[in-house]
């Protein structure tokens, strides 16, 4: 995003970090709100989303970081005192007040600063309560915007969720706040109201011309409404941009998988604007370093379907889903499952050609390629790392060494070193690792936090619970997230190397 002037942001969160017994919800974010923007944080639960938007609100306060407003620090002011209103997704309204009364609440207890002048022609300025009248007009407006004209006297109970969500929104923008701050309000709504209340929010948020921050986990609501969406995961910031910008050009493999369907194929660059993958060499719009493995996403609608002779690739269909408006089509293309959405039907066991545009594949640096550990070796020459204890070949660290019958490593000038507690770097392939659903069998333990589809494989990241350590590979097997699992990994797959800081002072 362009860098704007000072005076168009209206929200800045600086460094901000948000820590809850030792757990980072959120994790130095960094992002700016413009003054009158659609801003959505999007993600799946857990992911910080909340958590940041109840620091704007100021639920919550940052343990560090800073949240500016028009310029100014508001880190620490309380929620009453910052021009902020917030919708959650249950409404919070009073079931024994009228829509009238639910929504002038705020306003009846709202004091404004009024200039009187005395008989000596000074000027002072008294605190008091709105008017009945006034109060009436702002009802009456906020009514208007909601498209509740006449409800005033309804009870609340008597209202669909849809009309109960468009009274905690009027009650919200009665103040006239500068900032609306919208935390999951539609979740609690069936699909089509959520349907019809994403476009009235756009509508509402045009007339009023106010900001509008809001949190969701659905991506579709998120491309449909904002101007702005900032995809969040595990506290962190993925990627900021407009709708179009993060479903074409995501910027790795989770916002790739979390926003709309993609398939996505590990690739090879092989020339300048020439990737391989799926046996086959392809022209596409990104430049990377010759040789380097990436990692390659297509969108189904964007591949073309023909016959078998004229396809850059072809396929056998293995399953045909009508969907509505487009058939989703799966063919095998060797040992990769790419997904196809075309308005044209297929059979199973058909062969297919595909044929895919070079702006159509879009091609992201991959974001593991290795797992990266600090360790130290254990008695009985295991190592430590990742909150687990393995086997391990000691051998590596000292070429030509092996080990005596006491277990000591004696190196290839017969010097006998004790390891125990020396301290190692580690690394561990994506292909190296193996998990089990018992407990015991493994050297750490912890959950599924992420598992993606790549055409031939799925990609896991298993987090322990003490230090929240990640292991990440690939794998063919099928399994659930947050299932629990031990991380098994054979000695011969563990490289080890002394620290460099040992190895310079040896």
């Amino acid at each position: 995003m362009a860098e704007l002037k000072k005076s168009e942001k209206i929200i800045e969160i600086v460094n901000v970090s948000k820590i809850f017994d030792e757990t980072a919800a959120v994790e130095d974010v960094n992002l700016y709100v413009r003054k009158g923007e659609f801003i959505t944080f999007l993600g799946p639960s857990g992911c910080g989303k909340t958590t940041t938007l109840r620091m704007i609100a100021g639920f919550d306060i940052p343990t560090s970081g800073k949240i500016l407003l028009n310029g100014k620090d508001i880190t620490n002011l309380p929620p009453n005192k910052r021009p902020v209103n917030t919708v959650f997704q249950r409404y919070a309204l009073f079931p024994h007040f009228n829509i009238y009364d639910n929504i002038a609440f705020g306003l009846k207890l709202k004091k404004i600063p009024v200039t009187y002048v005395n008989d000596k022609g000074e000027t002072y300025t008294k605190l008091q309560k709105l008017t009945r009248k006034e109060i009436d007009e702002k009802v009456k407006n906020a009514l208007a915007v909601v498209d509740l004209e006449g409800f005033e006297k309804r009870s609340v109970s008597t209202l669909s969720g849809g009309q109960q969500q468009r009274v905690a929104i009027a009650r919200a923008i009665v103040n006239e706040p500068e900032i609306l701050l919208l935390d999951e309000p539609l979740g609690a709504l069936d699909l089509k109201m959520r349907k019809e209340m994403q476009i009235e929010l756009k509508e509402m948020h045009r007339k009023l011309g106010i900001t509008f921050i809001y949190v969701t986990h659905d991506q579709e609501e998120a491309l449909t409404m904002s101007d702005t969406i900032v995809v969040m995961k595990d506290g962190r910031i993925q990627q900021i941009g407009t709708p179009t910008e993060i479903y074409n050009e995501p910027a790795n493999a989770f916002v790739a998988d979390f926003i709309g369907d993609s398939n996505i194929l590990n690739g090879t660059m092989v020339d300048k604007f020439t990737v391989r993958f799926c046996n086959h060499n392809f022209q596409c719009v990104d430049d990377f370093e010759k040789n380097e493995k990436v990692d390659v996403v297509v969108r189904p609608e964007d591949i073309e379907m023909t016959d078998k002779e004229n396809g850059m690739l072809s396929g056998r269909v293995i399953s045909v889903v009508f969907k509505g408006v487009h058939y989703e089509i799966t063919a095998m293309v060797g040992r990769s499952e790419m997904v196809i959405q075309s308005t044209q039907s297929r059979a199973v066991g058909d062969i297919i050609g595909m044929n895919i545009a070079p702006d159509n594949i879009h091609i992201m640096k991959k974001e593991f390629t290795v797992n990266k550990y600090d360790g130290y070796i254990s008695k009985k020459n295991t190592v430590i790392f990742g909150d687990g204890k393995f086997d391990c070949d000691v051998t590596q660290l000292y070429p030509g060494s092996h080990l005596d019958e006491e277990g000591y490593l004696i190196t290839a000038d017969g010097e006998k070193i004790d390891l125990t507690d020396v301290d190692v770097t580690v690394e561990v392939g994506l292909q190296s690792i193996e998990i089990s659903d018992n407990a015991d069998e493994g050297g750490a333990q912890g959950h599924i936090v992420s598992l993606i589809y790549k055409g031939d494989h799925y990609q896991y990241i298993v987090r322990t619970e003490e230090n929240e350590e990640d292991y990440v590979f690939d794998s063919e097997d099928l399994w659930n997230e947050n299932d629990f699992v031990s991380v098994k990994i054979k000695p011969e797959n563990i490289r080890l190397q002394l620290k460099q800081e040992m190895k310079q002072n040896g």
